[in-house]
């Protein structure tokens, strides 16, 4: 890539007179040595399955195998047909879409890891919730993919995407800023304008940690997404307004490196601290154990005699 920070990639933007969408499908098929119109079907295919994951998750049985989690997606979107959800439909929609595909993920359906599959469902939740709202097609969309590639491209190569070197900021905060500068692209925005978005993101979700129950993607991981699907809309609004970053993204970047680095090992990704510590953490955790011994052994044991 010809970018290795957001600055770098804002000033390639500004004397191209480009997209970050643009920039990045064109390094992208220079790296892979795949034309651009290739690159870009790829990606539409990806789209397609983040669709079909948030239809499947409003739809069907996302009852996860733990039995822990599956059907707020459903709970949230009933709720909204009942009247105005205190967030406005708009963005009670983006959260109940997110939800709807960290449930599949649960479940063990088909997502997309955005960046990751811990926090594959905020992307979908914004993009598919927005495409619905301004009548926009797939292929508009597809390209703010590729802008929510390139932000997450930098963060992953100048601070970590994982939960287990980072916390939850790498995953569920990666993802919301990923979201944020892509929306406000999709919305006309200018790629300082995106840049600046995903300052205003990643900077309220520092130290954020990453403490599943039971070592398990699912609490408090869904939540995090359809929440995260908000905060990714708000700080695209104020991007758009005019609000800037005062610290640079990058900067925050380079802090979320320093944060996730200093970070105690039980809360990245151990399931030995945070909520996962919690005496009903514990409990639930506990519970999953010995039923999956109880399992195990009923797996081992013979077959009874039919005669």
């Amino acid at each position: 890539m010809r970018f290795e920070t957001l600055e770098q990639l804002a000033d390639i933007c500004l004397k191209e007179n480009k997209t970050i969408a643009e920039v990045m499908m064109e390094d992208q098929a220079k790296e892979t040595n795949i034309p651009v119109d290739e690159v870009f079907r790829q990606m539409a295919d990806y789209y397609q399955v983040m669709k079909e994951a948030v239809q499947k998750g409003l739809t069907g049985n996302t009852k996860s195998r733990s039995g822990l989690t599956g059907g707020d997606a459903k709970k949230v979107a009933d709720y909204m047909q009942q009247g105005e959800p205190c967030l406005g439909g708009s963005s009670a929609t983006a959260m109940a879409y997110a939800l709807a595909v960290s449930e599949v993920n649960a479940s063990m359906g088909r997502i997309i890891a955005t960046p990751t599959a811990g926090s594959c469902g905020i992307i979908p939740g914004v993009f598919v919730s927005t495409q619905e709202r301004f009548g926009w097609d797939d292929d508009k969309l597809v390209h703010g993919l590729f802008t929510a590639g390139a932000i997450g491209f930098v963060i992953a190569n100048n601070a970590s995407i994982s939960g287990a070197e980072g916390g939850c900021q790498a995953e569920v905060g990666s993802a919301i800023g990923m979201a944020a500068g892509a929306m406000v692209e999709l919305r006309g925005g200018s790629p300082q304008q995106a840049v600046h978005a995903v300052g205003l993101a990643l900077k309220n979700c520092l130290g954020l940690i990453c403490d599943p129950v039971a070592g398990l993607v699912e609490i408090p991981c869904i939540v995090r997404n359809g929440l995260g699907a908000v905060t990714a809309l708000a700080a695209a609004d104020m991007a758009l307004a005019g609000v800037g970053s005062v610290i640079p993204a990058d900067e925050v970047i380079g802090v979320m490196l320093e944060v996730g680095s200093a970070m105690p090992t039980k809360h990245r990704e151990t399931g030995k601290g945070g909520l996962a510590a919690t005496p009903t953490g514990r409990k639930l955790t506990k519970e999953l154990v010995e039923q999956r011994r109880r399992k195990a052994k009923e797996a081992k044991q013979p077959p009874s005699d039919m005669n």
